[in-house]
């Protein structure tokens, strides 16, 4: 084993040992191998940059099996799996419209989502994979269960274009669905997931081209290193600047935040009053927006706090935004429609002939129109 690795692998032994005391080492041993992967020896190659990001990784899935799923039996941790997957909004309201518009209206989203799950462990590549890997990990069937389970969320809440994996999952479900109609899940056992073989060589075959394309998507966008550094540097400066100006809450706020969590989850991890935590967010887009963006990276800080103008219409509400539209001038508007087709700000600074500085100026009042909006609809 290499350097990297095995200091890897003494770090993640003694954190095994300080959480989870009560297990036994050869279990501890098979977790700390599955969280290191396959092929160990590539850790080595790494940049300090990409090392950080894949030590991110590690601790981001560790964190996902202690919550969820390890030492849960079978029942529970898969109940777990279908209610933070089935917390997802976008999918649960898309999914909600698809039964509403079907012929059979009783089925409940879990029944739909389970069916979703079982195509992915059917005939996905990347989990297909998974199983074959963690199957290599541990013969320890309850701790093959967690880790199949832990590798399933921490993939289907993989962002493409700022939508989970899932979602584009559910899609492709639906092409076949429209066709065939649904099938049933067993109600009265939940569904079988590694204690059976699966067989490769069939479901290559079922394996659509849209789960090609999503799979490549997001390939595309984990390859990118370059852009994965960046990303980093900005995070562990932001949360300098939090540390600094507004406080410790506010660090955790966006490492919870950044784990996909929503306000409600973070407001039960903090401990915090609900509006309290609102209020943090507004604090923290506005510092994202008016402080540390004028010196950093303003689109990436934007696009964690689903506040850019592209893809959430600065995160208000149809009727928030009509509001919001409604009292810009036309030169703020010009700058608005320019953001929404994914102009940079240095483009739309040379085509107005302003100053960098003048434009954020100006886009940091846009900003505090569109928070005002939005404090008001959270009531805080």
């Amino acid at each position: 084993m290499n350097k990297v690795a095995e200091e890897l692998e003494q770090f993640w032994r003694s954190r095994l040992l300080k959480d989870e005391p009560e297990q036994v080492q050869r279990e501890r041993d098979e977790i700390i191998n599955w969280l290191l992967g396959e092929d160990s020896a590539k850790l080595e190659e790494l940049t300090p940059d990409r090392l950080a990001i894949a030590q991110q990784g590690m601790d981001y899935r560790y964190r996902i099996l202690r919550q969820r799923y390890l030492g849960a039996n079978p029942t529970k941790a898969y109940r777990n799996l279908i209610n933070r997957l089935g917390s997802i909004v976008m999918l649960r309201n898309k999914i909600r419209t698809w039964v509403a518009l079907s012929r059979d209206r009783q089925r409940a989203v879990n029944d739909v989502l389970q069916e979703v799950i079982q195509e992915m462990l059917n005939s996905d590549r990347y989990i297909q994979a998974q199983i074959t890997w963690i199957s290599q990990c541990t013969k320890n069937e309850t701790l093959r269960n967690s880790l199949l389970l832990t590798s399933l969320e921490e993939y289907c809440l993989r962002p493409i274009r700022n939508q989970p994996l899932l979602v584009y999952r559910f899609v492709n479900y639906l092409r076949r669905t429209q066709r065939g109609g649904m099938t049933q899940v067993p109600q009265t056992e939940i569904i079988r997931l590694i204690s059976e073989e699966v067989n490769l060589e069939e479901s290559d075959s079922a394996v659509s081209l849209l789960d090609s394309r999503a799979i490549a998507e997001y390939q595309a966008g984990q390859t990118s290193q370059d852009k994965q550094g960046l990303r980093l540097r900005v995070q562990r400066e932001f949360e300098t600047h939090l540390a600094e100006k507004v406080g410790s809450e506010a660090v955790e706020w966006l490492r919870l935040y950044l784990q996909g969590r929503s306000q409600e989850a973070i407001a039960q991890s903090l401990n915090l009053p609900i509006k309290q935590v609102y209020r943090l967010r507004e604090k923290i887009g506005y510092h994202a927006v008016r402080v540390f963006a004028m010196k950093g990276n303003p689109e990436l800080v934007a696009n964690w706090l689903e506040i850019t103008p592209k893809e959430h219409n600065l995160g208000l509400t149809p009727k928030q935004w009509e509001i919001f539209w409604q009292g810009l001038t036309p030169t703020q508007r010009q700058i608005v429609e320019q953001m929404k087709v994914g102009k940079s700000l240095d483009a739309i600074a040379q085509a107005l002939n302003w100053k960098k500085s003048q434009l954020m100026g100006e886009w940091s009042q846009l900003y505090l129109v569109a928070q005002e909006l939005r404090s008001e609809g959270t009531g805080g």
